[in-house]
């Protein structure tokens, strides 16, 4: 396993729906337990397709990211294995929905998510630490991806290869900056990643050359393409690498993983 300093934690943030958030939440989380690390998906999207994704159906939430947020249960009791060894998960339910109504009176709202990560690690074993934390957030800027951003050392943005896809990045960022401003001086971008490329699409290539002229160094070098079994792998409860590892898709977010961890490196070295 990768010697990590401490946890970290990524937040999957994009306010457009499709883009592969989620996808590459549960993809990208899988990789990285392939290759060694400890991960921890926590799921704060209403609609828990990561969850469904990872096979956690709707009877097996009854401990859910609704009742952490809410104070009523410690993260470590809401969390549930995956098929996949060294892969966890926190699901998420529709009550979700209501959060911000329940906490609106609440000054320290914003910070219910990064309290309770705070103590996920404390007390457990070392085997049993968690190196990566990845918050698949909603499609949309609410209190709960607020929450995301609070908590998060970085943000990884997945990118769909369209004709929109500038400018609801600049939203994002627009976002990103106000809670770096105001409740968390230390988020950053970990990087963006192009998702939905189809070789055989002009428009594709020309929103890679778009955003790479415009975040530069800031997207990844792996892109991941359109591909069914990506597509299809959710509807059997499976992350591609269990449903169909030598697919184009698996391998591509073998790549991102193995780019993510070398960017982690030359952050610590920095």
């Amino acid at each position: 396993m990768t010697t990590m300093a401490r946890m970290r934690v990524l937040a999957l943030a994009n306010q457009k729906g499709g883009v592969g958030k989620t996808t590459t939440a549960i993809n990208l989380g899988t990789a990285l337990a392939a290759i060694g690390e400890r991960v921890l998906i926590v799921d704060l999207d209403p609609q828990g397709n990561a969850s469904t994704g990872l096979g956690i159906g709707q009877r097996e939430r009854q401990r859910s990211t609704y009742d952490v947020l809410l104070g009523d249960l410690p993260l470590r009791e809401a969390v549930r294995e995956t098929a996949v060894p060294r892969l966890h998960i926190v699901p998420a339910t529709v009550d979700l929905s209501g959060f911000e109504l329940q906490v609106a009176n609440d000054r320290n709202r914003a910070f219910r998510l990064r309290n309770a990560l705070a103590a996920l690690n404390a007390g457990a074993a070392p085997d049993a630490d968690y190196t990566y934390v990845l918050i698949d957030c909603p499609p949309s800027l609410n209190l709960v991806t607020v929450n995301a951003m609070v908590a998060a050392d970085a943000i990884l943005v997945p990118l769909q290869c369209e004709f929109f896809a500038l400018e609801g990045l600049s939203q994002l960022l627009k976002t990103v900056e106000q809670v770096k401003a105001t409740l968390n001086p230390a988020l950053a971008i970990h990087g963006i990643v192009l998702t939905m490329y189809d070789a055989r699409n002009n428009l594709s290539g020309q929103v890679v050359a778009d955003v790479r002229g415009f975040m530069g160094d800031k997207v990844y070098q792996t892109i991941i393409p359109r591909n069914v079994r990506v597509s299809e792998a959710p509807s059997h409860g499976k992350p591609v690498l269990l449903y169909d590892l030598k697919c184009v898709g698996s391998q591509a977010y073998l790549r991102l993983a193995s780019e993510i961890i070398q960017r982690e490196k030359a952050l610590r070295a920095a």
